[in-house]
């Protein structure tokens, strides 16, 4: 892989990304084939801040990382007293770079 693709992706996506999981990430890409990379670079990644701030507004993020069942459920609690709705909104940001990070190992995985 040309380490000008690696550098563009990584500067695209760094802010999707812990910084711990970049170096993993960088390590993928640097053994990765072309075409795979295609498949990589059309994976779509959520954007942490905007999952901040419809966990803030909407309190619905769950359902866009695919958490649907503690979704409903968070729903059906009314947000869980907004106690849930708290928790949530505190650990958003980084539940959307986890959910991320294993976006990506999914798709590297594809043959």
């Amino acid at each position: 892989m040309e380490k000008s693709k690696i550098d563009m992706f990584i500067g695209l996506n760094a802010e999707n990304f812990h910084t711990h999981d970049l170096m993993m990430i960088k390590e993928k890409l640097e053994k990765m084939e072309d075409e795979k990379f295609i498949l990589i670079q059309a994976t779509q990644f959520q954007k942490p801040t905007t999952i901040f701030l419809i966990s803030f507004f909407l309190g619905i993020e769950r359902f866009w990382l695919d958490d649907v069942l503690l979704g409903i459920i968070k729903l059906l609690t009314f947000y869980g007293f907004f106690i849930w709705w708290l928790v949530d909104l505190i650990s958003a940001k980084d539940r959307t770079k986890k959910y991320n990070y294993k976006k990506f190992l999914t798709a590297c995985s594809y043959n």
